[in-house]
């Protein structure tokens, strides 16, 4: 237990190193100005990733640690529509499908893959990149295929297993939102100055 325990010290340290704080500071600001801009944030992912993927998404449109207006976000996939695409397409499409409906320039669209090799992401990736939206990895393993279509990527290393990539991710994932908070509470409070 204290070898796992360690482990998973190790997996969130990585986001002290300077290229995760960079990535971080980045992805707030992304993430601020794309709301500011009127943009959405689309997120998925597949298994556990997909479970902090909705996480993600309800910590904008509920709350995390201020009180203020929801922020437009939302996991992609509906059990309907992704029954509906496995069905009469390819599970590969699932993803590609919705960023194609719902997508716009002024969006990010932000992808959680402990491998970087998910078929439906990385075509997800690809509609993103087709219709101008700005990407965001949070990878692991070398980051994949997926990493080269990232705008931007945090690359979780060092680990053979998804649970410390994935814990690494959740940390990332939980500052990225305080500092969105932050900054839509500052912007908020200049238009009102």
């Amino acid at each position: 237990m204290e070898e796992s325990v360690q482990e998973a010290i190790r997996a969130v340290m990585v986001l002290a190193e300077k290229e995760s704080l960079l990535f971080m500071e980045r992805a707030m600001d992304l993430i601020a100005s794309c709301f500011a801009r009127g943009g959405k944030i689309m997120i998925a992912g597949n298994g556990g990733s997909y479970c902090d993927a909705a996480h993600f998404a309800e910590e904008l449109t509920g709350f995390y640690r201020e009180k203020r207006k929801p922020l437009p976000a939302l996991v992609l996939g509906e059990p309907g529509h992704i029954t509906c695409v496995a069905n009469d397409t390819h599970f590969e499409e699932v993803f590609s499908r919705l960023v194609e409906a719902l997508g716009k320039r002024e969006d990010i669209l932000i992808l959680l893959s402990t491998s970087g090799n998910s078929k439906n992401l990385i075509r997800a990736a690809e509609m993103g990149r087709e219709k101008g939206i700005f990407v965001i990895g949070f990878l692991g393993k070398g980051g994949g295929r997926l990493k080269p279509l990232t705008d931007l990527n945090l690359t979780i290393d060092g680990f053979t297993t998804s649970d410390r990539i994935q814990e690494a991710h959740m940390a990332a994932i939980h500052i990225i939102i305080e500092g969105v908070e932050k900054r839509v509470a500052r912007e908020t409070l200049l238009a009102a100055l």
